[in-house]
């Protein structure tokens, strides 16, 4: 009982920190001109459903294709100028940086070594 406590808590961390991450990070679309100098969403999109469809359902055959898929639909993502960080205090990505790192060693290892 007491491993699944702490799985638990590091699990929550891990969603608390990716909300105070989350909470600064703005994602954009717009439409699409014709021979525009601009990319399109849409094809970053469709990169990573690729991507993430591949490693889900042909892991075996081809999942460093599927990793591929997905660090060039990331990449996609930034040049089409649809992120838009905002600023950010400090303490709050302190939070968000400590939460993530705390909650991740509860989830995997079940304790925190200093």
């Amino acid at each position: 009982m007491g491993r699944l406590l702490i799985r638990l808590i590091g699990l929550i961390l891990l969603f608390t920190g990716l909300y105070f991450f989350g909470q600064n990070i703005i994602f954009v679309s717009g439409y699409y001109i014709p021979f525009s100098n601009r990319l399109p969403a849409t094809v970053a999109v469709l990169v990573i459903m690729a991507g993430a469809l591949t490693l889900v359902f042909f892991r075996r055959e081809a999942s460093n294709f599927g990793w591929i898929l997905l660090g060039i639909g990331i990449v996609l993502v930034f040049f089409s100028g649809g992120v838009i960080f905002r600023s950010t205090s400090l303490w709050n990505l302190f939070v968000a940086f400590a939460s993530l790192t705390v909650g991740y060693k509860l989830f995997n290892e079940g304790k925190i070594n200093f």
